[in-house]
């Protein structure tokens, strides 16, 4: 199935759905990479930052790469936010799904066998205006139960001069957060999250390009627009258990990057 012809599932849609949405504490008594320390904050704050992804030489390729992908997109009109379910149009990042360095904590997060199932570029072009409200990704994805750890990989280094993402820690223990359907043209996606700095503290996730951060899909996050002269694009990599399971066609967007799904709750179409 191409990627355009999987559905966006609308809100009433979502709504129907029987799906589990809280929070999976993880419990894993032997982690390969991270510590004890480090899977207890995931649990207690949502997120872990920063971790070293891919190196100076991987890093510029990738860049090089993407600037050639936003310029064809562009070109058809697509705006620099537009470039989603990229590991089915792309074989280059179909294969950095799988990139061992990304999938050594997030195996230790959601266990032995786990499917990429998201790639999304998100990119603030300098002085863009547009800003991303506080949300929860869970509420919009069909998707059960809730255990999606999403690593923000960045292209360009992201700091608060240039919009990096914020975490609003403790937040994912909320379980879903009541919010507002905004059709504000400064806005890139639509659900904006109630009073969602009453929840914990703001954490700047800054990050060098070629570094990731890791949060639950229940962690309010969002960033302001893009004021600098400088780009801030990054790639989202969605991860679930093979477990999980999928509405809407969205199974056609899973691929097994580690272990089994013995259930077959994921298509796993071969590398575009």
């Amino acid at each position: 199935m191409h990627p355009d012809a999987i559905p966006v599932p609308t809100e009433e849609q979502l709504a129907k759905l029987e799906r589990e949405v809280r929070f999976m504490p993880v419990h894993n008594k032997n982690p390969q990479v991270l510590s004890a320390g480090q899977l207890r904050q995931y649990n207690e704050q949502g997120y872990l930052l920063p971790f070293d992804g891919l190196d100076a030489g991987e890093v510029h390729d990738l860049r090089t790469y993407f600037d050639g992908v936003l310029d064809v997109f562009r070109n058809l009109g697509r705006d620099s936010y537009s470039i989603s379910t990229a590991h089915l149009r792309f074989a280059r990042i179909y294969k950095l799904m799988s990139h061992p360095a990304i999938l050594g904590p997030v195996a230790d997060l959601l266990g032995p066998d786990l499917v990429g199932w998201g790639a999304h570029f998100f990119c603030k072009l300098p002085k863009d205006g547009k800003r991303v409200p506080w949300h929860q990704d869970a509420l919009y994805w069909p998707i059960t139960p809730t255990r999606t750890v999403t690593a923000w990989l960045a292209i360009d280094d992201a700091d608060p001069e240039n919009a990096n993402m914020r975490f609003i820690s403790r937040s994912h223990l909320q379980g879903p957060i009541d919010y507002d359907v905004t059709e504000a043209s400064d806005v890139v996606l639509n659900l904006e999250a109630k009073d969602a700095e009453t929840y914990g503290e703001p954490v700047e996730v800054t990050l060098r390009a070629g570094q990731f951060s890791l949060h639950s899909d229940l962690l309010l996050h969002g960033s302001e627009a893009n004021t600098s002269n400088r780009r801030r694009c990054g790639l989202t990599l969605r991860y679930a258990a093979a477990e999980v399971q999928a509405f809407h066609d969205w199974h056609h967007k899973g691929i097994l990057v580690k272990g089994q799904d013995t259930a077959r709750n994921w298509a796993n179409h071969p590398s575009p």
